[in-house]
């Protein structure tokens, strides 16, 4: 009896085992089938198509929320197979709440939002307009007007969001008593964002490009590499060339005509306009701005630092390299804003319950910045669960053979084309520079720092013109730009710096020395901006 009842117990014992097995296993194979789970379209022409859609859409009806969500609609269609259940959950699942729950996108919003709230406590201190009325003094013409905006954004060259919105903030007044479009103030800003932080050693871009040198001394690289930023050096030349010469050319000629009579945006559309309904000619003074701006580029560099553990033992270049830029940013300007209600407070220029105001209102008026962005990860998501980034790979080592001389061009056009259509600067680095590194560092090492260059180029140039940019998005809120007007002029601008740019490094690769295609290009840029000044002067007369 007690062996039968035993060998029942084991029975059941194994029974259990067998049904337990059999229920677990259906749940292991269809969670192993969800992870390999391959679209169709995968790793083809098909995972740009996304982009392109959104892009094109944005650019043709003016309107950038519904673009940018049918590119998503698009993306997770191509996903899912057309299916209607897969596409929803995708898009809501995999897209929207999956890059509203990554932490550094989390950071960034946080810092927005903050620096929404301190212009608009430094505008209702009346910080902003007397730092206008003091600039006005001083900065009495158009072109100085410009060219303090460019000087500001080069000294800000930490970070391309905190050069975007700080250098936004401060320059806003003058410009605008100047007589300075909203579109020329966005593009200035962009043009001094990227660009600048890409041939600046310490910067959260130069930590970026780094971090994807593998095998190599990144931070040596880097800065063997700034000679051969075509794009990035090219567009500051222009930016000044423009200024001085006194002259725009396509849509941005109409949004500058139309500012010298008085109308700073050309369209109706005024989408910060909650955040100016705060200005006032309150009783603060240029300390009321300035403070502010200082404790918040201090309090930056600290948070970033912080970050990188430069406080526990840390050199500051390694520090700087391993900073969280999200994080750091996101506590520094926590800690700026602290300290500028404090000093409001103290100043009794406005009372703690203005202040408090003042959070919210810079909340709404950053609604349309932290909405683009969302939109644009959410895009960028589709993309990556396309393959876009291996069939962009691929096609580069396919073609990579047989044209050594020519490859930083070509690199250059790959960077601008990703760039462009993903919206990412440092997903283009990731992709392109392992390849590059591959390719060259055992071979050409002079060959390998200009494509490396060519990369970052790329990129820059691509994120420089994306509507879905993070960076182009900033530099509207910071303009307070209409998105598409900011687009649509300044696209013209970065296309011709593009241009030049692919001609010189025609010139690198084959002469393989920044000594000669860097004046090669700056040449090229100021025969190009003359020749159109010449051609638009006709027209004018």
């Amino acid at each position: 009896m007690y062996v039968t009842g035993k060998r029942k117990g084991i029975a059941a014992l194994f029974l259990l085992v067998i049904l337990t097995a059999g229920m677990a296993f259906p749940a292991l194979a269809a969670e192993t089938e969800a992870a390999e789970y391959v679209p169709s379209m995968y790793a083809t022409f098909w995972a740009l198509v996304p982009p392109i859609v959104a892009i094109g859409l944005a650019l043709i009806t003016k309107e950038v929320y519904s673009s940018l969500f049918l590119g998503i609609l698009v993306g997770g269609l191509f996903y899912s197979n057309f299916s209607f259940e897969g596409t929803v959950l995708h898009v809501l699942e995999d897209g929207i709440v999956s890059v509203l729950s990554d932490s550094y996108n989390v950071g960034i919003l946080v810092f927005l939002v903050i620096l929404g709230a301190m212009v608009s406590l430094m505008n209702r201190a009346g910080g902003s307009a007397a730092f206008g009325r003091w600039a006005g003094e001083r900065i009495k013409s158009r072109v100085g007007a410009q060219l303090a905006t460019i000087a500001l954004g080069v000294l800000i060259f930490i970070d391309d969001y905190f050069n975007c919105l700080t250098v936004g903030s401060v320059m806003r007044p003058v410009t605008d008593k100047n007589q300075i479009s909203r579109a020329k103030l966005a593009y200035l800003i962009d043009a001094t964002a990227a660009p600048v932080c890409i041939i600046a050693p310490i910067s959260s871009w130069a930590a970026a490009v780094t971090g994807f040198v593998e095998g190599e001394d990144g931070l040596s690289l880097f800065i063997r590499a700034i000679p051969y930023n075509f794009y990035a050096l090219l567009t500051i030349v222009m930016m000044i060339a423009i200024a001085v010469m006194n002259f725009d050319y396509g849509p941005m000629k109409l949004h500058e005509d139309n500012a010298r009579k008085g109308d700073l945006y050309t369209t109706p559309d005024r989408p910060y306009a909650s955040a100016e309904a705060l200005d006032s000619a309150g009783a603060g003074s240029v300390k009321d701005l300035l403070i502010p701006i200082v404790s918040l580029i201090i309090c930056c560099v600290a948070g970033m630092l912080y970050t990188g553990g430069f406080f526990s033992g840390t050199d500051f270049v390694t520090a700087f390299s391993n900073s969280d830029a999200s994080v750091g940013l996101a506590l520094g300007s926590m800690f700026a804003m602290v300290i500028t209600v404090f000093l409001y407070v103290v100043r009794k220029v406005l009372s703690f319950g203005d202040c408090m105001d003042c959070i919210p209102e810079g909340f709404k008026a950053m609604v349309p910045a932290i909405l683009i962005l969302t939109f644009a990860w959410t895009l960028k998501a589709m993309t990556d669960s396309l393959g876009a980034s291996e069939y962009v790979a691929a096609l580069i080592k396919s073609s990579s053979e047989g044209i050594v001389n020519l490859l930083p061009a070509i690199i250059f056009v790959v960077g601008c084309l990703l760039a462009f259509a993903t919206g990412t600067s440092w997903g283009t680095f990731g992709i392109l520079i392992p390849i590059v590194v591959d390719a060259f560092s055992q071979t050409n090492p002079t060959l390998m720092t200009i494509a490396i260059s060519a990369c970052m180029a790329g990129a820059v140039c691509g994120d420089h013109c994306s509507p879905i940019s993070d960076t182009t998005i900033m530099a509207s809120a910071g303009a307070q730009c209409n998105h598409v007007n900011h687009v649509s002029t300044q696209l013209p601008y970065a296309i011709s710096v593009a241009a030049i740019s692919f001609l010189a490094y025609i010139v690198a690769g084959f002469v393989q020395t920044a000594w000669i295609a860097l004046p090669v290009g700056i040449i090229l840029m100021l025969a190009f901006l003359v020749v159109v000044k010449r051609g638009y002067g006709e027209k004018s007369s």
